[in-house]
């Protein structure tokens, strides 16, 4: 595994939204954890947003993320001892208020497990862990963020010409993401513009089609991954692939949910041609574009 200055510890931050069970994010979501402090009211918000909240000249909505995830929602007298958690994701600024913060703690990524089939249809939870023998829920901040503030339908479908198109055709696809909700924005992005692909919901899966195809004589031309997954995350993917000679013919194409310049000067490090703050689709599309043309390029030297 990679030990290098590029696969940046994160952490996990532990909440809680009911008084019995613990949630945690990525810290690399969060930017800053404060008391509750009063909010003014925006009309015609999402039932789930509580206002909007002042803190140091940003002007941000905060949700009640237990009523979000479907937990009963935050009282009002229960309000003066929340905490309101600052997130930077999807390009935008959120806050989350939250019964009760727990602490941070270290996390081995490679040790969170899909969650069990007894958790029902609460699709917000992407993961599970152990944290001193108690069992803590990995929130999907994505998916829980597209049903408070849904895609624009035009951010969604990308516009290409019949020549680009025709460019992309040919090149096999593949797109790594352990949220179901980036899953679907990617799948509807290529499927919009009749565009074939395959899909990896983790990164150990999608380094073993990489490399069961490059066996068969079929490698992939490009490899469209998320940056945070549980397991082989995106920077570790990538890294493995750019050090494989039989797997470096692909172009890499990162993208998070974290809107930061960090982010992205890793993901070159590890190896990847390009990062992007998802979601755009005609920014990925054109970052595909541009792996085609590099890929024509090597086959025309070679």
């Amino acid at each position: 595994m990679i030990k290098s200055a590029t696969n940046q510890s994160q952490g996990m931050l532990l909440f809680r939204l009911t008084p019995l069970q613990t949630f945690a994010i990525g810290t690399l979501k969060v930017k800053e954890i404060v008391p509750y402090t009063r909010l003014t009211a925006i009309p015609h918000s999402h039932p789930t947003v509580l206002g909007a909240a002042t803190l140091r000249g940003d002007t941000l909505p905060v949700i009640d993320m237990a009523k979000a995830v479907g937990y009963p929602p935050l009282s009002k007298e229960e309000l003066k001892d929340c905490y309101i958690i600052i997130t930077d994701c999807r390009r935008m600024l959120v806050g989350f208020l939250v019964r009760g913060i727990d602490k941070i703690t270290e996390c081995d990524w490679h040790k969170i497990d899909a969650p069990p089939s007894s958790l029902g249809k609460n699709v917000f939870v992407t993961g599970v862990m152990n944290v001193e023998e108690k069992q803590v829920q990995l929130l999907d901040v994505e998916l829980l963020l597209s049903k408070v503030y849904p895609d624009k339908p035009d951010s969604l479908h990308p516009v290409l010409t019949d020549i680009q198109r025709e460019i992309l055709r040919p090149l096999k696809i593949l797109l790594v993401d352990d949220s179901a909700v980036a899953r679907r924005q990617l799948s509807q992005a290529l499927d919009s513009i009749s565009i074939p692909y395959f899909i990896a919901t983790n990164g150990r899966d999608a380094l073993t089609m990489l490399e069961h195809a490059a066996d068969a004589g079929e490698p992939f031309d490009i490899l469209v991954s998320d940056i945070e997954m549980p397991g082989l995350d995106g920077y570790e993917l990538a890294f493995e692939v750019q050090n494989s000679d039989k797997l470096n013919h692909a172009y890499i194409i990162l993208h998070t949910s974290l809107s930061s310049e960090i982010s992205v000067s890793q993901a070159h490090q590890v190896g990847a041609h390009e990062a992007l703050t998802k979601f755009e689709a005609n920014e990925l599309i054109h970052a595909m574009l541009r792996g085609a043309e590099k890929i024509s390029s090597l086959e025309t030297e070679s």
